[in-house]
C-alpha cells in the first residue's frame, strides 16, 4: 500500500505517536525521495541508516551552516545560521567546539557526578512525596535544567525564572506561549552575556563571551544564540529521552524487571536503548555542497537533505528486531545523538543524567501506575511526550538500588 509522504511534515503524524509504518514503507520503497516545495522548501528525505550516517559523517559534502531543521518558507532563514555550534561548518564550528568541549570531558564529568546524583535523588524524592505527577515536567525536565544552569553559571536567584521559561518554551500548550517564553530566555542571556564579557566567571557563558574568531570576539548576539542552543540541546533531548524511556519501560514489565534485577549491570545498555528507541531529534537537515549520489538518486548542489533519525534507528538492516525495545541490546550503534563532526558534545553527560534518574526511581519508588493517557508532541522537529501522568508509591523501606516494581 502506497503511503502519503507529505505526512512527514504534518504535526498530526507525530501527535498520534506512531509514524513508524510510514517510515517503514519509505525505507523499503522510497529511501531517498524528493518532496516538492510547499509550506516547506523542497527537500530530499533519507530514511535508511546507511544514507543517514553517510550524510552526517561527511561535513565536507553536506553543510550545517544554513540551518539544521526544516523551517516553513514563511519563517525565512534560521537566525542561528553560520553563527552557532550546531549551525556552522569548519573553521567556525571547530573553534566553537574546541571552546566548549572541555567542559564535557570525562575528568569534569567525574567531578560533577556526586552533585548530579544528589540532584536526581532530590527530584525523585519530591516526586514521590507528591504522589501524582506529570513525569515529563516534574522529573524528566528538572535534572537537565539544573545541570545546564550550573554549567552556564546562572545565579541561584535566577534559576526559578529559567526553569519556568524553559518549561513553557518546551511544553506550553500554544505556539504563541512557547515563542514568548523563548524570547524571555534570549533576553535573559543577552544581559548575562554582556555582564560576563566585562566580568568573566568560571562558566560556559564566560567561555563563549571570550571566544575569538578571525581575530575578533564573537558578537554578543552570537554568544546569546550559542547559550540558547546549549540550553535547548542540553535539556530538551534529555527530557524527551528520559520520559519516552520511562513510558517504554512501563509498557513492558518484562524489561522493567530485567533492569530492576541487575540495574548496574544493565544500565549502560538500557540508556543506549532508550536513546535509540526515543530518538528525540526527529530529523536533522543538511545542504549539499556538491552534486552527489545517495541511494541511487542524484542530489544536486544546494539541495536540502533531511535525515530522519527516528527512522534510521529502526532500520532492520542495522538493528536486529528494531521494533523491539530491549534493555540488553548490544551492539547498539544508533544515531540518536548524531554522528561525525557534529556528534552531540554533551553525549556522556546526557547518559549520566538518564542513568541517575532511573537509579533513583528504582531505589525510591515501590509502584508506578498510569494516571491518565500520555500525550505526544505534535512537532516534526522533536519526538516524544508532552505529558506522562503517573501515580507513585514510595518504597516502604530503604531498598538497594534497582528494586522498584511496576504495574501496567
Amino acid at each position: 500500500m502506497r503511503h502519503d509522504i507529505s505526512r512527514l511534515v504534518d504535526g498530526a503524524t507525530y501527535r498520534s505517536g506512531n509514524p513508524f509504518a510510514l517510515w517503514r514503507w519509505m525505507r523499503e520503497n522510497a529511501p531517498v525521495v524528493w518532496h516538492e516545495p510547499g509550506v516547506f522548501p523542497g527537500f530530499w528525505s533519507l530514511t535508511r541508516f546507511a544514507e543517514v550516517k553517510e550524510v552526517l559523517r561527511d561535513a565536507e559534502t553536506f553543510s550545517s551552516s544554513s540551518g539544521i531543521l526544516l523551517r516553513p518558507l514563511a519563517q525565512g532563514v534560521d537566525p542561528g545560521s553560520d553563527r552557532t555550534l550546531a549551525l556552522s561548518d569548519a573553521p567556525r564550528h571547530t573553534v566553537l567546539r574546541g571552546a566548549i568541549a572541555g567542559w564535557f570531558a570525562p575528568r569534569n564529568l567525574r567531578l560533577l557526578t556526586d552533585s548530579l546524583n544528589s540532584a536526581a535523588h532530590s527530584i525523585v524524592r519530591d516526586a514521590v512525596r507528591a504522589s501524582r505527577i506529570d513525569f515529563v515536567t516534574e522529573v524528566a525536565a528538572k535534572l537537565p535544567l539544573e545541570v545546564v544552569c550550573a554549567f552556564l553559571g546562572i545565579p541561584d536567584e535566577d534559576r526559578p525564572s529559567i526553569v519556568e521559561w524553559s518549561t513553557d518554551a518546551f511544553c506550553a500548550g500554544t505556539a504563541e506561549e512557547r515563542s514568548i517564553a523563548h524570547l524571555q530566555i534570549l533576553d535573559y542571556f543577552g544581559d548575562l552575556a554582556e555582564r560576563r564579557r566585562s566580568r568573566p566567571g568560571e562558566d560556559l557563558v564566560s567561555v563563549l563571551a571570550g571566544v575569538r574568531f578571525e581575530n575578533a570576539y564573537l558578537p554578543l548576539e552570537e554568544v546569546v544564540l550559542n547559550c540558547d542552543n546549549l540550553l535547548v540541546g542540553g535539556t530538551e533531548n534529555v527530557r524527551l529521552a528520559m520520559s519516552g524511556g520511562m513510558l517504554a519501560l512501563l509498557e513492558r514489565p518484562g524489561q522493567w524487571a530485567l533492569l530492576r534485577e541487575d540495574f548496574e549491570g544493565a544500565v549502560d545498555t538500557a540508556v543506549e536503548e532508550i536513546l535509540r528507541w526515543t530518538s528525540s531529534a526527529t530529523h536533522i537537515l543538511r545542504r549539499a555542497r556538491r552534486d552527489v549520489v545517495l541511494g541511487g538518486q542524484r542530489i544536486r548542489r544546494g539541495d536540502l537533505v533531511v535525515c530522519w533519525l527516528t527512522s534510521a534507528n529502526r532500520d532492520p538492516a542495522q538493528f536486529t528486531d528494531p521494533d523491539v525495545f530491549d534493555v540488553r541490546r548490544t551492539p547498539n550503534r544508533h544515531l540518536a545523538l548524531g554522528a561525525g563532526p557534529h556528534y552531540c558534545v554533551g553525549t556522556r553527560l546526557a547518559k549520566l543524567e538518564i542513568a541517575a534518574v532511573l537509579r533513583e526511581f528504582f531505589a525510591q519508588v515501590d509502584q508506578v501506575l498510569p494516571d491518565g493517557e500520555p500525550e505526544h508532541l505534535d512537532s516534526i522537529v522533536v519526538n516524544g511526550l508532552r505529558r506522562l501522568p503517573l501515580r507513585l508509591t514510595a518504597s516502604a523501606v530503604s531498598r538497594p538500588r534497582g528494586m522498584a516494581g511496576v504495574r501496567g
